[in-house]
């Protein structure tokens, strides 16, 4: 199956679609940096440099999927949050891609920064414009009387102009798909709606429930890794009594931790490798509400600094309150990249690079997903043309 991706970024996004399946065509990414480490590690990728609103994406050719992450900053918590009056909001260029495309499927992804109720019309229009890519939206009107008019389009159930999409859209956390990472992102799934494919976001593999278990009622957790078991904390009493009980338990794994992520790595203070960006940097500091990660805990968010590393969030907490950056690796396997995997430019660079990332698991299951969904159709219409072409032949 072929895909395109906009705004690719360092990758992420698409090597967990490479895992799932889907070949790469063409990736499309501004960031000199990024598309240097795209070409470092992929030099069979067609990555192509520049402004994504000067793509023809009808000479790319036809593909099963077009994929995305539209800038996160115009509707970050962390940033200034002018969402469609950004010039960096890039929601209808992947609009634009899906209306020359029109692709069996789409996948977008943002931060959960955009389910803010300020931004809800604004979430609403993005996805309608997604559901009826080829309704005729107005340029010399505002963009909430397009809402309106695709409301009232929508509302109809006529679609008869061109092609239409069921479009579900889905908050998920990383932790959840075995990602050492509490990392919130709203995700944009849509299916061409000829293929009559019904598709709900895959479920979680990973549960805090099941670290829970492994650290509190079995102590799994602390044998693993050599270490005496640490006391539950005494607000935990009733849950945990619960858990122990298996009543509220599901058939799947735990959360993944920073040291799960950091396993097997010299401390970078003793032994860094610069050719595997394992490298530490002095300079790390806690300040209120952002104190960095826990051991064993799954890491915060990373995050991507306009200007510099952000601290908190991209630090490690030690248990005795010390606290130092995470290196570019450790990073990166806090994002699920492969260890093989190496990254382009400086420190600052890198981090902004891993900062802004998909984590490669969270895009490999919903890629899988999606890919289980595209192959049922494909077979359904394979057997459907056999089936027409036998009745043919009979007349």
């Amino acid at each position: 199956m072929r895909s395109i991706e906009l705004f690719a970024g360092a990758g992420g996004m698409a090597l967990g679609l490479e895992r799932a399946g889907f070949a790469s065509v063409a990736l499309y990414e501004r960031n000199a940096d990024a598309c240097g480490t795209l070409r470092l590690n992929r030099p069979e990728w067609t990555v192509v440099e520049g402004d994504v609103r000067d793509v023809d994406f009808p000479g790319v050719g036809p593909v099963d999927l077009v994929a995305g992450g539209p800038p996160c900053q115009p509707f970050s918590m962390g940033g200034k949050a002018r969402g469609y009056e950004d010039t960096r909001d890039m929601f209808p260029q992947a609009v634009r891609a899906v209306r020359e495309l029109l692709p069996p499927a789409f996948l977008f992804e943002n931060v959960r920064g955009l389910l803010r109720s300020a931004f809800a019309n604004y979430v609403e229009y993005i996805r309608l414009q997604l559901a009826h890519p080829t309704f005729p939206v107005s340029q010399n009107v505002d963009w909430t009387t397009n809402l309106r008019r695709l409301q009232r389009f929508h509302s109809s159930a006529r679609d008869e102009a061109g092609a239409s999409y069921a479009v579900m859209v889905h908050l998920a956390d990383a932790a959840n798909y075995g990602v050492p990472q509490r990392r919130h992102r709203v995700f944009f799934v849509g299916f061409r709606n000829d293929l009559d494919v019904g598709w709900s976001f895959p479920p979680a593999t990973h549960t805090q429930d099941d670290l829970l278990v492994a650290k509190y009622v079995s102590g799994d957790y602390w044998r693993e890794f050599g270490l005496s078991p640490d006391e539950p904390p005494g607000s935990m009493a009733r849950r945990l009594s619960r858990l122990a009980t298996g009543e509220l338990l599901r058939p799947t794994a735990r959360w993944r931790t920073v040291r799960d992520a950091l396993s097997g790595l010299p401390d970078p203070r003793e032994a860094s490798s610069p050719e595997t960006n394992h490298v530490f940097q002095p300079g790390a500091r806690s300040y209120p509400g952002h104190t960095g990660s826990p051991l064993d805990e799954p890491a915060k968010a990373l995050k991507a600094g306009d200007h510099g590393v952000p601290g908190g969030e991209n630090m490690l907490r030690h248990a005795d309150g010390q606290v130092r950056y995470f290196t570019v690796r450790e990073s990166a396997r806090i994002q699920t990249f492969p260890d093989n995997f190496c990254f382009s430019g400086s420190w600052t660079e890198s981090m902004r690079q891993l900062g802004n990332a998909v984590p490669v698991k969270l895009a490999e299951a919903v890629g899988r997903s999606i890919a289980a969904r595209l192959q049922t159709a494909q077979f359904r219409r394979r057997c459907v043309g056999k089936h027409v072409a036998s009745a043919t032949s009979l007349r």
